[in-house]
């Protein structure tokens, strides 16, 4: 498996939920969201979109990928009002998925807006190294992709009628269209850069990570490391160090710690049985390494997740 294919493999989309957006005029909106991941396919005409750093234009054919931004606001081309009401506000009159949102004017748009809730712990490594919006300006894509016209039909029969297992195959294609930005923007980094995602195209370090994900719980040393990654140790830690920002067994650390964090919060195994999935030996090793970084034990880490799932 390769290195993106198993830093995802813990990574899950949910509470996804989709709009299909008809402008009209010279329209606008502002949406405000926490820990959520947009997307947009432009299916017709096309929009603005500004998170803070200035307009980005988008047309037909474009698909985009909001990571992390708290708010966005949106609105018709060539349009320079400032008045944008709140899409929430909006959503109150959608009937069906589809909302139609006009103003002054005759010109015409119409896209589908996709937001997904993430699991924190386990994307934040990644989120953190994305630019506002995928693709960037300069892509070779230009923002558009093979799978837009699969995933625009896919959503108009979903949207068309309501049928088992809707939410799980709109999870699953909000997952892929991650996937396929995700990869885009990874396979457009230059070599001289200083994102850790890099990584990722690396034929020596790619394999030490899919190693670290794949067996968490083995004892590994940075000669094992090294071993699979195909490089002499001092070679592989000084490499590891300079692309990733951090030594590889820090690196494994972490990851083992928001793997911990994540299957707390699932409440599926004991926690004896996740220090074993997690590489420690010990149960009393694992609190305190635990501790350390979530600032409580685990046992009040679960407890802690379960009363706000309550509240």
């Amino acid at each position: 498996m390769d290195a993106l294919s198993m830093l995802l493999q813990n990574v899950h989309l949910f509470e996804t939920k989709y709009y299909r957006l008809n402008g009209v005029g010279n329209w606008s909106y502002s949406i405000t969201r926490q820990d959520t991941i947009l997307f947009y396919l432009v299916m017709s005409g096309g929009f603005c979109i500004d998170v803070g750093n200035g307009p980005r234009e988008t047309r037909a054919g474009d698909m985009i990928m909001i990571p992390s931004s708290h708010q966005h606001v949106s609105y018709a081309l060539n349009y320079h009002g400032n008045e944008a009401q709140a899409l929430d506000d909006l959503l109150t009159n959608c009937k069906e998925h589809t909302l139609d949102v006009k103003g002054d004017g005759d010109s015409e748009s119409s896209l589908i807006l996709i937001e997904c809730k993430y699991d924190k712990a386990m994307i934040r490594p990644l989120l953190s190294m994305l630019p506002a919006i995928l693709p960037e300006i300069n892509d070779d894509s230009d923002g558009r992709f093979e799978v837009i016209d699969v995933e625009i039909r896919l959503l108009t029969l979903e949207a068309e009628r309501e049928r088992m297992g809707k939410a799980a195959v709109i999870n699953h294609w909000a997952s892929i269209m991650m996937i396929e930005c995700l990869r885009v923007y990874i396979e457009s980094l230059p070599e001289a850069t200083d994102n850790w995602l890099i990584a990722m195209k690396d034929p020596f370090l790619t394999k030490a990570l899919v190693a670290m994900h794949e067996s968490p719980d083995k004892s590994w040393t940075i000669h094992k490391l090294a071993e699979v990654a195909g490089m002499s140790r001092s070679s592989f830690a000084q490499r590891f160090k300079e692309v990733v920002g951090i030594p590889p067994l820090t690196y494994l650390l972490d990851y083992r710690l928001r793997l911990a964090a994540r299957y707390l919060r699932l409440q599926q195994n004991s926690i004896s049985r996740i220090s074993e999935l997690v590489g420690y030996a010990s149960d009393s090793t694992f609190s305190q390494a635990f501790k350390r970084v979530y600032g409580v034990s685990p046992k009040a880490y679960r407890q802690q997740y379960q009363q706000r799932k309550l509240a």
